[in-house]
């Protein structure tokens, strides 16, 4: 298999499913925070928060810190319909680190707190006002929804906010500012995103602010990061304050592809998505942008995912595109490399949108796992019909002459092998009906160099693929 120390897509375990990933650098490692999710979950959300931390110089190399937090902790969730939404994490004055958050059942801030980043963490209490009404539920108040979190001395900004089609009760993106004590507010909240029904004019017309509201400093600017109406993006603003005056930049990354131009037409869709969660941080000397993807055929099991981000001069970010190696390095182009890596997904029928209706439409491919002991088979790419493709990207390719494939299901034609979605078939691989994982090994030379690997089965029936070997 490949080293395990190379950096990979979706970073952590085939079968982990943290998404709505808020990456930050605590000393010298890296820890996420997300929400929950389960491979086969029928809804958003359904675990206790985990934590996975990685050395900030091997973001390879990551390390389960546990169950950091469980949904019954929190007093108003005893009966356990509240499910943990995406949380965030920030250290207060006091050097204490405070994990802050939305149940599913209820527009508050729940705060809880530990002495150390990985937790465990205890609860704390709710975002309040000075008189004791917590934030949402004082009259004129919006729900609150997906905390982001800054800390700057004493004062804590804290950003929240959902905004769907048609809804004129919510306005946008939230900017609240709370004291040291880091629950009780000090500026009410100040609209700094728009929402679809009141972006005429803003500048953020087309990408309005949907969800997933989260904050960075970089230089002298504020990166404001958010899911916009359109789902699978996620966009930001920058400003000189953290409380307002935020112009809209652009797209930082796309679950699809979506936007990206360099070797495709940049309305094209290169895998299944919906919602989009995650932020940029600098880790080392680097920025990357965390992201999560869809898997199972349904819109419950997203995994975390990152790539790295590039800057123009003007401090403007550069749309990322979706890899299997994390935009760090290419991959090794040799050995065993798992198909649930897959970057791009698609068909010939062209869709951006998780293409499903209670369960996958069975004319598209889906990432999915087998089922061991614990919850831990290998993940592999499902139900691949005539035309399906698997996109790997990238390789740095030397001297490879065999490749071989691990398939399965009842299928009868061929694999092909390019270099580029749309490329010339560079070798095939024959497919016939097999009930168990068998690998087929064929004489293909793969030209030196970085490289990007497309797999696409032509023929009848449904193709299960586990994953290829490159000698």
């Amino acid at each position: 298999m490949a080293d395990r120390k190379q950096v990979i897509n979706p970073y952590l375990p085939n079968w982990e499913y943290v998404p709505d990933g808020e990456p930050h650098v605590f000393g010298d490692r890296v820890y996420v925070y997300g929400s929950h999710d389960f491979f086969g979950g029928d809804v958003y959300c359904m675990g206790d928060y985990v934590c996975w931390s990685a050395p900030v110089d091997n973001l390879g190399d990551w390390k389960y810190e546990g169950v950091i937090y469980r949904k019954d902790q929190d007093p108003h969730n005893t009966d356990l319909q509240g499910n943990l939404y995406a949380p965030d994490v920030t250290r207060g004055p006091d050097g204490r680190y405070y994990l802050y958050y939305v149940l599913s059942t209820w527009g508050v801030v729940s705060v809880a707190v530990s002495d150390v980043p990985q937790g465990p963490y205890a609860f704390y209490g709710y975002v309040a006002y000075p008189d004791g009404t917590r934030l949402g539920e004082k009259a004129g108040d919006e729900p609150q929804f997906d905390p982001g979190v800054l800390t700057e001395g004493n004062r804590t900004y804290l950003y929240t906010g959902f905004c769907g089609y048609g809804d004129k009760s919510r306005h946008g993106a939230m900017c609240t500012v709370l004291g040291p004590d880091m629950l009780t507010v000090q500026e009410p909240p100040r609209f700094v995103a728009p929402g679809v029904m009141y972006s005429e004019g803003t500048g953020f017309e087309g990408h309005e602010f949907f969800e997933a509201p989260s904050i960075r400093k970089r230089g002298n600017l504020y990166y404001f990061i958010y899911s916009s109406i359109k789902f699978h993006e996620l966009c930001y603003a920058v400003s000189t304050e953290p409380t307002g005056g935020f112009t809209y930049k652009g797209c930082m990354i796309s679950s699809c592809d979506q936007g990206i131009d360099s070797y495709k037409p940049a309305d094209k869709p290169m895998y299944y998505t919906a919602n989009n969660h995650g932020s940029m941080e600098k880790i080392g000397n680097s920025w990357y942008i965390f992201y999560h993807r869809h898997t199972n055929g349904t819109n419950y099991s997203r995994q975390g995912c990152f790539e790295k981000l590039n800057f123009r001069e003007d401090e403007t970010a550069i749309q990322a595109e979706m890899t299997s190696c994390g935009s760090v390095r290419p991959l090794e182009g040799n050995g065993w490399y798992p198909a649930y890596i897959a970057c791009h997904l698609f068909t010939s029928e062209e869709v951006v949108y998780v293409p499903w209706s209670g369960w996958m439409d069975d004319r598209f491919p889906k990432i999915t796992q087998e089922i061991e002991e614990g919850g831990r088979g290998i993940g592999y790419v499902a139900n691949m019909r005539s035309s399906a493709t698997a996109g790997f990207r990238y390789f740095d390719c030397r001297g490879i002459r065999k490749v071989s494939i691990r398939t399965k299901g009842y299928a009868n034609g061929q694999m092909e092998l390019r270099t580029a979605w749309d490329g010339e078939v560079i070798g095939t691989f024959p497919i016939g009906y097999a009930n168990v994982w068998h690998d087929t090994e064929a004489d293909i030379t793969i030209p030196d160099g970085v490289q990007s690997l497309y797999f696409t089965f032509t023929g009848q029936g449904h193709l299960q693929f586990a994953g290829f070997t490159l000698n």
